[in-house]
């Protein structure tokens, strides 16, 4: 095998080693819940494999376990995802819990937008807004016929008067609520440059919407779960994970979103990242652990579970949950 071939067909963590290179958590300082699997869409990049038929939700049981864990730590942030989050019953109780908690300064709710419109949601943006919830928005493109190709037949329309009606609550403004949005390709190749992309979306909402919004995240598709089974029913799997490999960027190892952010299953287990969840790495000592088995104390420094998926965050620009990485 010659050196090339070695580059690019080396696991991540050989790849991180030939850099000299470990990977451990430092100070955690977003708490990420997934609340489950259940979401009026199902989108084709999804690496969750979440849709509407999906019975795995987060209890007021569990919730309750999470939130006495998390009243006794320092951790400032709490990230809610999903599936759509607004969807499982205790959605309410969960913000309002969250809020009443003096460390907790910022809830975060990744919103597909078009949930904000369905029957039963219709008040949703405006207790989203009394709570002061910051919304990261998925909305993969500003023209109707990739959001369509991706998400599904009239996302686009409802996405756009979703956040026409978050706008409206003040949400998007230079001064107002935190909303940003989400780009993901629509195939198998990576994000474009994360700030031209912004600068084209900011132009094309505001130009044909009058939508404003903060800031454009660019995310990496994974490959995992509803993805891998596109790529590998495509005949793509292959291609694109040498493209990640071969794309590999040494700048993005400082900021990945496993340094500082704890993965939180709607079961309550642990992982180092939510694509972690959905490959089943979750944190073990003898038996899997469970977040109130956790001393919050001893997080700082412990190793961090890699594997081959990882190079989908390291790709290009590099990729986590609030975007690019260098």
């Amino acid at each position: 095998m010659t050196a090339a071939e070695s580059e690019t067909t080396a696991s991540f963590p050989a790849t991180l080693q030939r850099h000299g290179l470990t990977l451990r958590r430092g100070a955690t300082e977003i708490l990420q819940i997934n609340t489950g699997k259940l979401c009026n869409l199902t989108c084709i990049h999804c690496h969750v494999n979440a849709g509407p038929k999906r019975k795995e939700i987060i209890t007021r049981a569990t919730i309750d376990r999470i939130l006495g864990w998390l009243a006794g730590t320092d951790i400032h942030t709490v990230d809610l995802t999903g599936g759509a989050p607004e969807m499982i019953p205790d959605f309410r109780y969960l913000i309002e819990r969250l809020r009443a908690l003096p460390q907790v300064e910022t809830i975060i709710d990744r919103c597909n937008l078009t949930i904000l419109n369905e029957p039963g949601y219709q008040d949703m943006a405006e207790f989203l807004a009394r709570h002061r919830v910051a919304i990261i928005a998925s909305m993969p493109c500003y023209s109707p016929d990739n959001v369509n190709q991706q998400r599904g037949d009239g996302v686009f329309d409802s996405s756009i008067l979703g956040l026409q009606k978050l706008n409206a609550l003040g949400y998007g403004s230079p001064v107002g609520l935190r909303l940003d949005l989400v780009y993901n390709p629509n195939g198998d190749f990576l994000p474009g440059n994360q700030v031209e992309l912004e600068a084209d979306y900011k132009r094309e909402l505001k130009g044909h919407f009058d939508i404003e919004f903060h800031q454009l995240f660019c995310i990496t598709n994974m490959p995992i779960a509803r993805f891998k089974s596109w790529l590998k029913n495509n005949g793509k799997l292959d291609a694109y994970m040498d493209l990640l490999r071969n794309t590999f960027n040494l700048g993005a190892v400082e900021g990945l979103m496993c340094r500082n952010t704890l993965s939180i299953g709607w079961e309550g287990e642990v992982f180092d990242c939510d694509f972690n969840q959905q490959l089943g790495m979750q944190w073990r000592n003898g038996q899997p652990q469970f977040l109130w088995d956790i001393d919050s104390a001893g997080l700082a420094d412990r190793p961090i579970a890699m594997a081959d998926h990882c190079f989908g965050c390291t790709a290009g620009q590099g990729s986590s949950c609030g975007g690019s990485l260098v």
